[in-house]
Order: C-alpha cells, then structure tokens, then sequence
C-alpha cells in the first residue's frame, strides 16, 4: 500500500442547476414554479440581474464554471465529485407539500459534464422534489452521461451502494452518501427494499454507525480509501452540533472512513481533522440562483471554496488546499482579496476549538493547518 501514489480530489458543497440556473441554459424547461415566494423561475434570474447585472442567455454549458475551470485544469485532481441538489427531469410532478422543487431540464446535463466531473452524490433534500418519475429520470440521465452517482438508487440496496472509483497507480476510491431528516428529507423518501429513494439514515445512533460500518467492509478491499459524503443540518448558522461531531468521529474510528464531506449549509463551516482523517462538516454552496434574495447577508452564501484534499496511501490527510470563489452572475468567478481573507476570517474562526487554521498561498488560495 505504501507504494500507492497520493490522491487529490476535488470537492464543493451544493451544486444547484435547476430553476433560474436552468432558465439561461441552452434548454430551459418549464419555469413553472409551486413555492410561495415565486411562481416562475424567470423571477430568480430578474433578481440576480437586479443585484449583479445582465446574464447572457443561452449561456454556454461550461458558463456556470467560470473561473473553477481554470483552477481545475492546474491542479489536476483524480477525481472531481459534486452534491447534485437538483432533480434532472423534464417530468414528474411535484412532491406535495413541500416548498420548493429544484430541477433542470435533462437536455441541459452538458453543463455538469463541462466541468469534468465523475460523479454526483444525490442523498439530499431535492433529488425527489419531482417524485419517483422524477428521481428514476435523473438517475438514467446521469448514468447516460457517465457521471456515477452514490445515495439514491432504485430499493435500498442502489441507494446505499458507493460509487466506485479506480485511482490511479491502484486500489479504489469509495463514495458512500447519505441523508439525514434534519437536512430537510422527507421520512418517505428513504429507499426501501420494494421503493426507490435515498440514502436516508434514520439517526446517527452507535447502531446506524455499525450499520456503516458493516456496508463499508463489505465493499472495502485492500488498498481502497472511502469517503462518506453526507447531507445534514440546517441551512444557516455555524455551530456543529454534538451529534454530527460524534457521528463523524465515529465514521473514522469506527466505520473505517478516510474523509467526511459535509454538506447542506448554505456557508462554509469548520473543519476538523480526526486521527488524520478529514471531517468538512459544511463546504456551503457551490452553484445556486440565490443572488438578489435577501435575510441572511450575514452569511455571505455567495462566498464559497473550492476544496481539493490529498490523501495519503492510508487515506490521512497529507494536504488540503482551498480556493476561494464567489457566484456572481450564476458564475463562478475567483474571490476578491477582502472576500477570501473574510472567509478566511470564518474558518480560522470556526477551526479553532478544532485546532485547525488557514495559512495564505501565494496564488491567493489557502492551506490547512491542523494539529499532528
């Protein structure tokens, strides 16, 4: 195992293409919307306009990207792997009772692919917003453009599936997902044995951590490093509740996981590194059509990184580097100097009770720092 090259990923928080993000697309769906606070999705794009100035439309596929692609192209990761918070379906119908109801028309699934990635976690609060019609769609559109997924599946058994990466210079990545209630999941979305839905852990028990831990040896072999990607918590605020930090410290004590990539704030949260492991309890979002909607500026949501931890033969935490990003336009573009160092500010800030910090790059990125 020790002759096993390093692996670099590349990961974010929520990437959400639907709605507005849909609308200047090349092929927008229906803007229909079924939410109390907007009828049609053209009105998230009027707002970002309103806020930031005029978006071009179509935009091209790989427009979203912006600046991410440049990033992406230097580092080079292995593997780049997103949390899809979109349904990819021109059909369905919308679940009932629920607020809000994200997706973007299959014809636009170019605009993921654009970007290089290999695959999409989907245990989240949005994947089943337009039914099982819908999930069954966007998991056939996925599959047919080669981007693997992990956390929804057809019974039970698909959905707690990983994805399974080979890396280079051998053994395997594993990507489980997962998706906790207090992200917002309805309790029957969970996959059954005779149901289609996500991975929806019914708590974070020491029983639903043995559970882990016995999917997880059933696929690991030798030489395979896993990741646990999981949906959880609220959508605002910084503290990480107790249960989270148990659960995810367990996954690495216990259930033999490498790296936990959190996600489901609509900001950055703090970092932790467990035993060498990486704990990203909340990487914010990545992609959304939220410019112009105004009650948590506090927040600063347009601000996000781009995250691209190495890991060790062993699957420890050999470096993490951060990107700082901004959406703007729909558009990822590279952080102003005041906004990285603010964010910046947060992490060094949430880090603290963790012993983690960020130290400056020259190229304007970030290191993380974190007791050995």
């Amino acid at each position: 195992m020790s002759a096993m090259p390093p692996l670099t990923l590349f990961l974010c928080g929520d990437v959400m293409t639907g709605r507005g993000i849909d609308q200047v697309l090349p092929h927008p769906g229906d803007p229909t919307l079924y939410e109390p606070y907007m009828t049609d999705a053209e009105g998230y794009v009027a707002l970002a306009e309103r806020a930031n100035g005029p978006i071009p439309r179509p935009v091209g596929f790989d427009y979203i990207w912006g600046d991410a692609l440049a990033v992406l192209e230097a580092a080079k990761p292995d593997l780049r792997l997103i949390n899809l918070e979109t349904a990819v379906t021109a059909g369905g119908a919308p679940w009932p009772g629920k607020g809000i109801h994200y997706r973007m028309h299959p014809a636009n699934t170019p605009c993921l692919t654009a970007a290089g990635l290999d695959g999409c976690v989907l245990a989240n609060n949005h994947v089943l917003d337009w039914g099982r019609p819908g999930l069954e769609e966007t998991l056939r559109t996925l599959s047919d453009a080669g981007l693997a997924t992990a956390g929804a599946g057809a019974d039970g058994e698909a959905a707690r599936a990983p994805a399974v990466f080979p890396v280079p210079g051998g053994g395997r990545l594993l990507v489980f997902a997962f998706g906790l209630g207090d992200s917002g999941i309805p309790d029957d979305w969970a996959a059954t044995s005779g149901q289609s839905g996500v991975n929806r852990l019914p708590d974070l028990s020491a029983r639903t951590v043995a559970a882990v831990a016995d999917t997880v040896a059933a696929w690991r072999r030798e030489g395979d490093r896993v990741l646990a990607s999981i949906h959880w918590g609220g959508n605002w605020g910084y503290a990480i509740p107790e249960a989270h930090r148990r659960f995810a410290r367990a996954l690495v004590r216990e259930a033999g996981v490498d790296l936990v990539h959190g996600h489901s704030s609509h900001h950055v949260k703090g970092i932790e590194v467990v035993d060498g492991r990486l704990v990203l309890y909340g990487c914010g979002d990545f992609l959304n059509d939220y410019e112009g909607i105004g009650g948590h500026e506090q927040f600063r949501d347009d601000l996000t990184f781009m995250y691209l931890p190495t890991l060790g033969p062993d699957g420890r935490l050999a470096a993490l580097r951060l990107v700082p990003m901004q959406i703007h336009r729909f558009r990822l573009r590279r952080a102003e100097a005041e906004d990285a160092a603010w964010l910046k500010g947060v992490i060094d800030r949430e880090g603290r009770p963790f012993g983690t910090a960020l130290t400056p790059r020259d190229d304007g990125s970030f290191e993380l720092q974190w007791e050995r």
